[in-house]
């Protein structure tokens, strides 16, 4: 491969009965391979970084068989493709359970080029890509067994589980805007703005209220009786991006983000001095302390 001025690299895994499960109705073993590069490549998007290389490594069961691997990898090409990437090898072992861990390599022109999650400087503002709450509700209606369903807003939130997009122009677009920091959300924006916050150490204020939330959240809401914006808040896998900016960059950044992807660019909340910590405010003046998905070992 082709050397490159500055390289970033990120890797992820998705284990069977963890962040998936191979029962009727969740994702099928292309959409399980393309899920898994998704993750990893909207990490680079969250740096401001070009994707170049995957590398994949596959652990596979007896019961899950070959044709069925050979879709999954199909489906991790397919994606890797598709964000100007390919695999470039890998590994492949038998395992109790199915598991796959993707490395994926980007790159940069200049160091000063890539955004990390720790430059967020007090005074910035907060702001979200897209849509969010969409994966999130897709994944409740799974584990509610209700993955059949046909009516609209099922099949987005379904949609947005079962193929997310990393947001790689988005990202580029964001950096060249004079982004500040960034991180994607797959833990869900409580803990991804955590994260950000505490790697940049201040402290985070949130409008719960101004979330930008999947089309017909709403009313799925109301169904699986959660509040939409706490659903948005907390749950994970939309892959959208969170984005630390001065005010001054908000305008370029949207006009920006518009013109590479078709993107809103929605601002959330402000950044400001103090111990690292996210707080949400409600309509009534409350602040609530929401949690996204924390890893447990």
């Amino acid at each position: 491969m082709r050397s490159r001025p500055v390289t970033l690299t990120s890797v992820d895994s998705y284990v069977e009965g963890v962040h998936f499960r191979l029962d009727p109705g969740w994702p099928e073993p292309a959409q399980i391979g393309a899920r898994a590069l998704a993750a990893s490549l909207s990490d680079l998007a969250a740096m401001g970084a070009r994707p170049a290389e995957a590398y994949v490594a596959l652990g596979v069961p007896e019961r899950f068989g070959e044709r069925r691997a050979l879709e999954l990898m199909r489906g991790a090409a397919q994606a890797a493709a598709g964000a100007g990437a390919q695999i470039a090898g890998g590994d492949l072992v038998s395992a109790p359970i199915l598991f796959i861990s993707v490395t994926v390599v980007g790159w940069a022109a200049q160091e000063s080029d890539v955004v990390t999650r720790a430059g967020a400087q007090p005074g910035d503002l907060l702001a979200v890509t897209g849509a969010i709450g969409g994966a999130g509700a897709g994944l409740m209606l799974l584990q509610r067994g209700e993955g059949a369903r046909s009516d609209p807003p099922a099949l987005r939130a379904l949609a947005r589980l079962r193929a997310p997009r990393p947001r790689l122009a988005a990202g580029l677009a964001l950096a060249q805007a004079g982004a500040h920091a960034m991180i994607d959300l797959s833990d869900g924006l409580a803990e991804d703005a955590l994260q950000l916050a505490r790697s940049s150490s201040l402290a985070v204020e949130i409008d719960l209220q101004s979330l930008p939330l999947e089309e017909g959240l709403h009313e799925l809401c109301a169904q699986l009786q959660r509040d939409p914006y706490e659903l948005a808040a907390s749950a994970g896998e939309d892959y959208e991006l969170c984005v630390a900016l001065p005010p001054t960059a908000l305008a370029r950044a949207r006009e920006v983000l518009a013109r590479s992807e078709g993107l809103a660019l929605t601002v959330i909340g402000r950044l400001s001095a103090g111990a690292p910590s996210v707080a949400f405010r409600a309509p009534d003046g409350g602040v609530r302390r929401l949690r996204g998905y924390e890893h447990r070992i």
